[in-house]
C-alpha cells in the first residue's frame, strides 16, 4: 500500500473484516480471521496491561480519603484551615501542581524512550514515594511526598493515551479506551473495600490503620511495575521489537490499518514547532475544556464521596467505605456501553451530552433529597456520568486530531487541564459548607452546563467545516507534506 493513498472516509474494523481488500485497491496479505486475532492480541496486550497500571495509579492518587476517614485526618490534624482551605484540600490539590507542569515534557519523553520504559519506571518509582507516605509524620512531610507523586504520575495518563491513539483507527478506540477506564473506576469500587480491609492492621508494627493502606497499596504498585516491564508494548513501529509481541508482518498491518484510517502512524521527525502548533487549534481547548469539567466532577467525588457519605448521610465509616463500590460498578457499566455506541454509530459528542445529562439528574438529588438513601442513589448517576465522560471525551478528542507531534501536544494538554480539574475537585466541597457542601454541589452542576455548550459550539464548527471540505473548499488536518488528504471530523 501507497502510504499516501487514503480513502475520502474512515475505514471502520467492521468493514476491514468484512473484505480483505478496500476501494482504494489495498489488499491485506491477511485474512480477516487472521486481522482479528492480531487485533485481539494487542487489545489483550496492551489494554489489559495499560488499565492494570492505570488502576494503581488512580488508586494511589485518591486513596487519600479513604485514609482521611481512617484515621489520618485526626492524627495529623488536616482539618486545620490555612485562610479558607483546609491542610487537608491542600494534600489533595499540591498534587497537581507538578502533575500538570510535567505532563508536556513526559509525552516527548515517551516517544524517544518508548512506553515500556518510561511508563514502567516511574510506576515502580511512585510506588515507593507511596510507601513513604505510610510513615508520614506530619502534615508538611505528606504534602511534600504528594508533590513528588505529582511529578512521577504526571507521565503516566497522557503517555497512556498517546499510546492507545497511535494503536488504533478513529472508531476502534472508543471501546479501548472505555476498557482502559473501566479498569480505573473497578480500582476506585475497590479501593474503599481494599482499604477497610488494611485498617484492621491497626496496631501492627505500631502503626495506625490509615498507614498501611498506603504501606500495602505502594508495594503492590512496585510489584505491577516491574511485572509491566515484561508485559508492556512500546509504539507500533517498535512492536516486532517487544518481546516478540508481533513480527514485522503483523507490526505492518497495524500501521497500515492506522495509516489508512488517518495517516499518522509512522512517527514524524522532532519538531518543537510542530508540537506546539497544535495549540492554534481552538477545538484542542474545547475538548480540554470539556474534560476539565469532567474532572471537576470525578475528582471531587474520588476525593471526597467517602467523607460525605459519612457526615452528610450518616453511615458509618465502615459502611462508607464499602459502600463506594457500587456507584462505581455502575459507572463501568454505563462507560463500556456508551464506549461501544459511540464507536458503533460514529458518535462522540451525544455521548458526552448523555453523559453530562446523567450528573445534571443525580447531582440535585445527592444534594438536597431529604432521604439519605434516594440521596445515595443521586451518587450512582452522578459517579456513572462523570466517569464514563472521561473516556468519551479521550475518544471526541483522538477522533478528531491528526499528526504524531499534534497527538502528543493535544494529549498533554487534554490531560493538563484534566489535573486543573483535579484542584477543582480538591476544592469544591470546603469544611466550612459540612455537611451540606452546598457550594460544591452548584459549581459541579455549573460545570456540566458548561460542557454542554461546548459541545454544541465544537459540533456547529466541526459539522461547519466538513460541509466546506466536501464542497472541496479547505483541506482538513492534513500532513505537512499535503498527503493523506480527505480527512473528516467527527462529532
Amino acid at each position: 500500500m501507497a502510504h499516501n493513498d487514503i480513502e475520502k472516509r474512515p475505514v471502520s474494523l467492521k468493514e476491514e473484516f468484512n473484505d480483505s481488500q478496500d476501494g482504494s485497491g489495498y489488499e491485506c496479505e491477511f485474512s480477516p480471521q487472521e486481522q482479528r486475532k492480531i487485533i485481539h492480541r494487542v487489545d489483550r496486550r496492551l489494554v489489559v496491561t495499560v488499565g492494570m497500571l492505570y488502576c494503581v495509579s488512580l488508586m494511589d492518587r485518591t486513596n487519600l480519603s479513604s485514609a482521611a476517614i481512617a484515621g489520618m485526618t485526626a492524627e495529623l490534624k488536616l482539618n486545620v484551615l490555612e485562610g479558607t482551605i483546609s491542610h487537608y484540600s491542600i494534600v489533595t490539590i499540591v498534587f497537581f501542581a507538578t502533575y500538570i507542569v510535567f505532563q508536556p515534557p513526559a509525552t516527548v519523553i515517551v516517544r524517544y524512550l518508548g512506553p515500556r520504559k518510561f511508563l514502567t519506571a516511574i510506576v515502580v518509582l511512585w510506588g515507593a514515594v507511596m510507601i513513604g507516605m505510610g510513615f508520614a509524620d506530619s502534615y508538611g512531610t505528606l504534602a511534600a511526598l504528594r508533590v513528588l507523586l505529582g511529578i512521577l504520575e504526571a507521565g503516566f495518563f497522557p503517555s497512556c493515551v498517546y499510546l492507545l491513539s497511535t494503536w488504533y483507527t478513529r472508531f476502534d478506540v472508543g471501546k479501548r479506551y472505555s476498557c482502559f477506564y473501566i479498569l480505573g473506576s473497578l480500582a476506585s469500587a475497590c479501593a474503599g473495600i481494599l482499604a477497610y480491609g488494611l485498617m484492621q492492621l491497626k496496631g501492627r508494627e505500631g502503626l495506625n490503620g490509615w498507614r498501611w493502606i498506603f504501606i500495602i497499596e505502594g508495594a503492590l504498585t512496585c510489584f505491577l511495575g516491574i511485572v509491566g516491564y515484561w508485559a508492556l508494548v512500546d509504539f507500533p513501529d517498535k512492536a516486532h521489537e517487544s518481546w516478540k509481541f508481533l513480527n514485522e508482518r503483523e507490526a505492518r498491518f497495524i500501521i497500515d490499518r492506522v495509516n489508512r484510517d488517518r495517516g499518522d502512524a509512522r512517527p514524524e521527525p522532532w519538531s518543537l514547532a510542530k508540537f506546539f502548533k497544535g495549540g492554534a487549534d481552538i477545538k484542542v481547548w474545547g475538548f480540554a475544556m470539556i474534560f476539565f469539567n469532567t474532572t471537576t466532577v470525578s475528582y471531587a467525588l474520588a476525593y471526597f464521596l467517602p467523607i460525605i457519605l459519612s457526615e452528610n448521610m450518616g453511615f458509618s465509616i465502615g459502611a462508607s467505605q464499602c459502600l463506594v463500590a457500587p456507584p462505581y460498578a455502575l459507572a463501568a457499566i454505563v462507560m463500556y456501553a456508551t464506549g461501544w455506541a459511540g464507536d458503533k454509530y460514529h458518535l462522540r459528542g451525544p455521548i458526552i451530552v448523555f453523559n453530562m445529562l446523567l450528573c445534571l439528574i443525580g447531582l440535585p438529588i445527592m444534594g438536597f433529597h431529604s432521604n439519605p438513601n434516594v440521596r445515595y442513589f443521586g451518587v450512582f448517576l452522578t459517579t456513572a456520568g462523570a466517569n464514563s465522560n472521561v473516556p468519551a471525551t479521550m475518544s471526541y478528542q483522538a477522533n478528531n486530531i491528526r499528526g504524531q507531534w499534534k497527538r502528543a501536544f493535544c494529549s498533554a494538554i487534554l490531560v493538563g487541564m484534566g489535573g486543573v480539574g483535579g484542584i477543582s475537585g480538591g476544592l469544591v466541597f470546603r469544611v466550612q459548607d459540612k455537611p451540606g457542601y452546598h457550594p460544591g454541589l452548584y459549581a459541579c452542576i455549573a460545570c456540566c452546563l458548561l460542557t454542554l455548550i461546548i459541545v454544541v459550539l465544537i459540533t456547529l464548527k466541526s459539522w461547519s467545516q466538513n460541509k466546506r471540505a466536501d464542497r472541496g473548499e479547505i483541506e482538513l488536518e492534513y500532513n505537512d507534506d499535503g498527503d493523506q488528504k480527505g480527512f473528516r471530523y467527527t462529532y
